[in-house]
């Protein structure tokens, strides 16, 4: 892999990013890895570079950059009270929908800058709270999002004035939204409501309940780790881009 950590300008300062692509194939389609809330890790990093050997561009900003550099969280920030979840968690409930789509709209400037990555469609995912992020991008860019996905996005139904089920007739590109079976931040009658909404809204795509498992199944270093549904959710994904980007 050919891997960089390197600032994306956006219209609130640098935005800290790591690409990796594959040695060989350029230019390689690009998609955009949305991170969860215990933020940029080594564990991202590798799932990461995982995709880019299926031929991609991975880009992985660190969405947290507007509360400066020290936004990198210590083993313990999935630990409820502890410091590092409190210090996290600051950052994370200031988050909201608009300026991450302006984090968007920067990375496709820097994609459009560089001859190693792939002009036109570009694909995006989003774990835990990016899924939301991830479908509201599809939204916003119908006309360059051609793949999003959603992987046991949260708080996918609110009453927030941008919450994604608001917009899903306005994608133009593949849908795929993943729920697992046990979520206190997707819970069943929310997951409901979303397919309800989601069949309804003429998107392309699907929303997949994955049964036996917990928020954060797709993550190697987490309690909840299922090896079975983390590759599923790796074939599902790579098959996705597989038929929007190539």
């Amino acid at each position: 892999m050919r891997e960089e950590i390197l600032d994306i300008a956006t219209r609130d300062g640098a935005m800290e990013t790591f690409v990796c692509r594959p040695e060989r194939g350029d230019p390689c389609p690009p998609v955009l890895m949305l991170m969860d809330a215990p933020g940029i890790r080594e564990e991202l990093y590798d799932m990461a570079r995982r995709l880019g050997t299926a031929g991609y561009a991975v880009i992985l900003p660190n969405l947290y950059y507007r509360a400066g550099r020290d936004t990198k969280y210590g083993p313990d920030v999935l630990t409820h009270g502890s410091d590092e979840h409190k210090r996290m968690r600051a950052v994370r409930t200031k988050m909201t929908i608009p300026p991450v789509m302006d984090d968007v709209q920067a990375m496709f400037a820097f994609i459009d800058s560089r001859p190693d990555i792939k002009k036109g469609p570009v694909g995006t995912h989003g774990y835990c709270m990016s899924g939301p992020y991830s479908l509201a991008a599809a939204a916003r860019y119908p006309d360059r999002i051609a793949a999003a996905a959603s992987f046991y996005g949260t708080w996918l139904v609110s009453d927030a004035v941008e919450s994604p089920h608001l917009n899903l007739g306005k994608a133009k590109g593949e849908l795929y939204i993943s729920c697992a079976e046990h979520d206190e931040l997707a819970p069943p009658d929310m997951v409901k409501e979303l397919k309800r909404l989601f069949d309804g809204s003429g998107a392309k795509g699907e929303l997949e309940i994955h049964m036996g498992v917990h928020h954060g199944f797709a993550f190697p270093q987490r309690w909840c780790y299922d090896k079975p549904a983390a590759e599923r959710h790796w074939e599902r994904l790579i098959a996705l881009y597989r038929r929007r980007l190539g």
